[in-house]
């Protein structure tokens, strides 16, 4: 069964009950039954989102010990494809979280993805392939 990435917009709008997608994740969330995956650099960025909501961040690291979300990415094995990410696409610009996101989703062959960033209708991993945005963001 293929992953599901996550991006830190979605594991914010999860622990923030008062995020405007909280629901809307929560929902999604829900109905999927796919494992996640997602990368340090993600958690660090939804980690210092969190910071003023209280317990949000213990829940988080929890999750991943829990086993609930994979962190699969080696940055040390990844670190040049994560540089030719960023400059791809330094109009975007691209953050970091976001570019280890497209690499991690080359590597494990899987572009579905809960974010609520619309910057991931523009990225392209392995070159071409779209990304599946799994929350609408209409």
């Amino acid at each position: 069964m293929k992953p599901v990435l996550v991006d830190s917009g979605f594991l914010v709008a999860v622990y923030k009950r008062r995020d405007a997608y909280h629901s809307l994740c929560m929902s999604v969330y829900e109905d999927l039954n796919r494992p996640l995956v997602s990368c340090e650099a993600v958690v660090t960025e939804a980690l210092h989102l969190l910071r003023n909501t209280p317990g949000a961040g213990i829940a988080l690291l929890s999750s991943i010990e829990q086993g609930l979300l994979a962190l699969p990415l080696s940055l040390s094995r990844s670190a040049g494809k994560v540089l030719n990410v960023l400059e791809k696409y330094q109009d975007v610009p691209a953050d970091f979280a976001d570019a280890c996101l497209v690499v991690l989703a080359g590597e494990l062959d899987c572009g579905d993805i809960l974010t609520v960033d619309s910057d991931f209708l523009r990225y392209r991993w392995l070159r071409d392939r779209r990304f599946n945005l799994l929350i609408p963001l209409d």
